[in-house]
């Protein structure tokens, strides 16, 4: 079959990499090298999909249904793979195939083949109280210690290169210079004295936990990173940014869940307002930089709030 990606991967791809790298070229021979090589039988590509990795359902030999995901190289394939490893399946999804990414001969990096969830399904169609209740027990589960001498990136690394590209967006931008100043000092606050270092998913959300038959929810797509748990729960707190910013009583919604969800993961409120303000301005600078405004002035005006 024709393996063409869906037109949002390839918009954030482009988004991301306004000159290229190649491999959005590379990816049907890719794909298909893929599924040759693991003797998959191909259902169809999932679609919307995701932003930074091809989806597609397929069926292995045996007849059990399987996920075959494809991601450059920019998007961490390989520290999914190993983050997934370490979970085991506890609150994640599980991977189909061994832990090392050369361990089948002439395999390609950044190729993944995942347990099948239900890809329509996602905590994010549930009632709002509910789909942050399912999300939080989820996302608690995923924070254990990181595995001995591990590679992954650290939260402190991470925002690190966020702040430079802030710095610069700022320059240019008047409009948004107190919020990033806001937030570049709460992060310097929070990372002198950080409470704990976990394994994060990195990039948690609700419409990353999908319907499984192992267990009623599971966390996909992870961008793993080492840390407190505040930092990952800043992300959840803004779901749904677009209901919030429409509602008149957004700003004190926004603070009830906060305190809301810091109780309940036994998270420092004020370091996950911090870490929230931090991740809303950066999203919100990165968005405007790349032309959209509309998700920029959502983001911002929800950074002003917290």
């Amino acid at each position: 079959m024709a393996f063409e990606p869906p037109r949002r991967l390839v918009r954030a791809l482009g988004e991301a990499a306004p000159d290229g790298d190649g491999w959005l070229a590379k990816l049907p021979e890719v794909a298909e090298r893929a599924v040759a090589q693991r003797e998959l039988a191909v259902e169809r590509v999932q679609v919307p999909g995701g932003r930074s990795s091809l989806v597609v359902l397929v069926r292995t030999a045996d007849g059990t249904p399987a996920v075959l995901k494809l991601a450059p190289r920019r998007a961490r394939p390989e520290s999914e793979r190993a983050a997934l490893v370490h979970w085991g399946g506890l609150g994640a999804v599980q991977l189909r195939e061994g832990s090392g990414g050369g361990e089948r001969e002439g395999c390609d990096e950044g190729v993944l083949l995942l347990e099948r969830l239900r890809p329509d399904v996602s905590v994010r169609s549930l009632p709002e109280a509910k789909a942050l209740l399912e999300a939080a027990g989820t996302l608690r589960r995923l924070w254990v210690e990181p595995p001995g001498s591990h590679r992954f990136e650290t939260v402190a690394e991470r925002t690190g290169r966020q702040a430079a590209a802030m710095r610069a967006g700022a320059v240019a931008d008047d409009e948004v210079a107190p919020l990033v100043d806001a937030a570049l000092a709460a992060r310097e606050e929070l990372l002198a004295a950080p409470p704990e270092q976990r394994l994060l998913h990195g990039t948690f959300r609700q419409s990353k936990v999908l319907a499984g038959d192992r267990m009623p929810w599971l966390a996909v797509g992870p961008d793993p990173v080492v840390g407190e748990g505040a930092f990952d729960l800043a992300r959840l707190v803004r779901d749904r940014v677009e209901d919030l910013v429409a509602q008149p009583s957004g700003a004190s919604t926004t603070r009830r869940r906060v305190k809301r969800l810091a109780e309940s993961l036994e998270v420092d409120q004020e370091r996950l307002r911090g870490w929230a303000l931090f991740r809303a301005v950066e999203s919100g600078v990165r968005a405007r930089r790349v032309g959209r405004e509309r998700d920029a002035e959502l983001l911002l005006e929800f950074a002003s709030w917290l």
